[in-house]
């Protein structure tokens, strides 16, 4: 079972849109691209998004460079300050999946699934791109295959 996360692209800066409205900036759609290409390949089976439309935008690209045909999956429990263990609880039944959604999160999830609560955060740049693996969901035993910045 592989989980990749993928956080956002570059958006419009804080305060010229409420948050969930901003949209990608030119150099974000660029660093999204450059994440997708590490995608290429890899048997994915679905595409989930937090509904804020940065991710949206962000999942749009990646299904587009990849030529993926399902539809993106949006989901509350993708956003921005969702519990790690609400995720985790969506993830059961899943495998081979793409999650697109925003820090903190991101990193909180990253940490929860490799060594379970209470550990530090991961650092996760703008459109960075975790490989998270292990024979099954198991919180604090999923192993970081990589985790590339763009």
């Amino acid at each position: 079972m592989k989980i990749w996360v993928l956080r956002h692209g570059e958006a419009v800066p804080h305060g010229s849109k409420i948050d969930s409205e901003r949209e990608l900036t030119e150099h974000g759609r660029n660093e999204v691209l450059r994440s997708a290409a590490h995608l290429v390949g890899q048997p994915l089976t679905a595409i989930y998004a937090s509904p804020y439309v940065r991710a949206q935008q962000t999942a749009q690209i990646v299904r587009e460079a990849l030529g993926f045909e399902p539809e993106i999956r949006t989901v509350e429990w993708l956003t921005p300050e969702s519990d790690p263990d609400k995720v985790a609880e969506q993830l059961v039944s899943v495998s081979n999946v793409l999650l697109v959604s925003h820090n903190p999160l991101v990193g909180n999830l990253l940490s929860y699934l490799q060594h379970g609560a209470g550990h530090p955060s991961e650092k996760v740049s703008t459109a960075g791109l975790a490989e998270l693996e292990h024979s099954e969901l198991l919180i604090g035993s999923m192993k970081l295959n990589s985790l590339k910045h763009p």
